[in-house]
C-alpha cells in the first residue's frame, strides 16, 4: 500500500505544480533565474508528499481511525465543544453565511458518525492542492476555509495536516499574526474569522488520537492562551475565545490522563475561571466543561484541593455562577456547576469547607423547575447535599 501511494502522490503533485508553474506570469526580472526556485519547490513538495504518505500509511497500518464530530451533543450530560468558529457576524451584529473567503467554517451540531465516503483525505487531490496553498500561498485564506470544510468528511485529515511539511507552521503564523491586535483591542471581524478557521484545523489535529500526543509535546495549546486572556466583549473577541476553548475542549473530552497532566502545568484553570465569570453563556459552558474534566481526573482534583487558595478560587467562581443562575436559570450551565461541586465533595478537606460555602440555592428548591426533566442532575444534586450534610 505504501509503495503504491507514494508514486501516486508524487505524480499528482508533480502534475499540479507543473500546471501551476506554467500558468504563472513570465515577466520576471532577468536577474532572477525563473526556473530554479520552482524546481526547488517542486522537489520539496514531492518529498513532502512522500513523507506524508509514509507517515499516514504507517499510522493507519496499526491504528483504526476514529470518526471526528463537529459537536458533541449535550445529551447525557455532554457539552457542545465547537470544532469551528461561530458564524460570521457583520459589523452591525447580523448573521452572514455567505461564501466569502472571510467567512469562517460553520460548526453544525452533529453527532459522531462514520465518514460518509470511503475516500480518504490521503487520496484527495483537492486536499493536497489546498495544503500547498496554505503552506506556500498565495490563497492561504481560501485554503483555511476549504480545508476546514473537509473536516466533516475525512477522519484522517488530522494525520495529513500534521505530517504535511509547513502546515502547522502556517497555522501558527496565522495565530501569532493577530497578537498585536489583542491589546489594545483592535481585532476586526474578518481577521477574527480567518484565525478562527486556523483554530478549527488545530482542533481537528487535537481531536485525533494519533496526533494528540504530538500536539501536546509541541505545546501548541500555549499559543491559544493569549486569546483566552482577553476581556473585550466585542464579537470578534468572543468568537476567538470560544473557538480557542473548543481546541482545549477537544483535548479533554476523551479523558486522557496525559492531557490533564499537561494542562495542570499551564494556566488553563485560571483562564477558564476568568471566562466563567463574565463571558457569554456558550463560552462559560465550554470553560466549565474543561474545569469539570480536570476535576474528574484524580490528579486534577488533588491539584485544585492542594491549597486553600486554589480551592477558594474555584468555589468563588462557582458561587458567582450560582448567583447568576438564580437570576437567569440555564439548565445546561447548572448541571455542570452541580457536577463540579459534587466532584469537589469527593475530597475530604473540600467537603468540610463546602458545608459553609455551598450556596443555599442548591440546598432548597430554587432550581426544582429547571431540573424537572433532568433526572441525572437531580440525583447528582441529592448526592451533593447528602455528602455535605454528613
Amino acid at each position: 500500500m505504501k509503495s503504491q501511494l507514494q508514486p501516486q502522490l508524487q505524480s499528482q503533485l508533480q502534475s499540479q505544480l507543473q500546471s501551476q508553474l506554467q500558468s504563472q506570469p513570465q515577466s520576471q526580472p532577468q536577474s532572477q533565474p525563473p526556473q530554479q526556485p520552482n524546481n526547488l519547490l517542486l522537489s520539496q513538495q514531492i518529498q513532502a508528499a512522500a513523507a506524508v504518505a509514509a507517515a499516514v500509511n504507517q499510522q493507519q497500518g496499526h491504528t483504526k481511525m476514529s470518526p471526528m464530530a463537529t459537536f458533541s451533543t449535550p445529551g447525557a450530560g455532554g457539552v457542545p465543544v465547537p470544532t469551528g468558529p461561530a458564524p460570521l457576524m457583520t459589523q452591525n451584529g447580523s448573521s452572514n453565511r455567505t461564501s466569502s473567503t472571510n467567512t469562517p467554517v460553520a460548526a453544525p451540531v452533529i453527532t459522531a458518525k462514520q465518514s460518509p465516503s470511503p475516500v480518504k483525505a490521503l487520496n484527495d487531490e483537492k486536499v493536497y492542492s489546498w495544503i500547498m496553498e496554505l503552506a506556500y500561498g498565495p490563497n492561504k485564506e481560501q485554503a483555511l476555509l476549504e480545508l476546514g470544510k473537509k473536516r466533516e468528511y475525512y477522519d484522517d485529515l488530522a494525520l495529513v495536516l500534521w505530517n504535511s511539511f509547513g502546515v502547522m507552521t502556517a497555522l501558527l503564523e496565522e495565530i501569532v499574526a493577530v497578537y498585536p491586535y489583542l491589546s489594545p483591542p483592535n481585532l476586526t471581524t474578518p481577521a477574527s474569522n480567518r484565525v478562527c478557521n486556523a483554530l478549527a484545523l488545530l482542533q481537528c489535529v487535537a481531536s485525533h488520537p494519533d496526533t494528540r500526543t504530538a500536539f501536546l509535546n509541541a505545546q501548541i495549546p500555549l499559543f491559544l492562551y493569549p486569546f483566552l486572556n482577553t476581556n473585550s466583549k466585542q464579537r470578534p473577541f468572543e468568537y476567538l475565545r470560544l473557538t480557542s476553548l473548543g481546541v482545549i475542549g477537544a483535548l479533554v473530552k476523551n479523558d486522557t490522563p496525559e492531557v490533564i497532566q499537561f494542562l495542570l502545568t499551564t494556566e488553563i484553570i485560571p483562564l477558564c475561571l476568568k471566562i466563567m465569570e463574565s463571558s457569554s453563556e456558550l463560552s462559560k459552558t465550554v470553560a466549565i466543561f474543561i474545569v469539570q474534566k480536570i476535576l474528574m481526573d484524580n490528579s486534577g482534583l488533588a491539584y485544585v484541593c492542594q491549597t486553600y487558595d486554589r480551592f477558594e478560587a474555584v468555589s468563588n467562581v462557582l458561587k458567582l455562577m450560582m448567583d447568576q443562575l438564580v437570576a437567569n436559570p440555564t439548565a445546561r450551565l447548572l448541571r455542570h456547576v452541580i457536577r463540579c461541586y459534587l466532584r469537589l465533595a469527593d475530597n475530604p478537606d473540600a467537603r468540610v469547607a463546602l458545608k459553609e460555602r455551598l450556596p443555599n440555592s442548591l440546598r432548597d428548591d430554587t432550581f426544582e423547575t429547571v431540573l424537572a426533566d433532568d433526572t441525572a442532575s437531580k440525583n447528582n444534586l441529592s448526592q451533593l447535599v447528602y455528602a455535605i450534610m454528613q
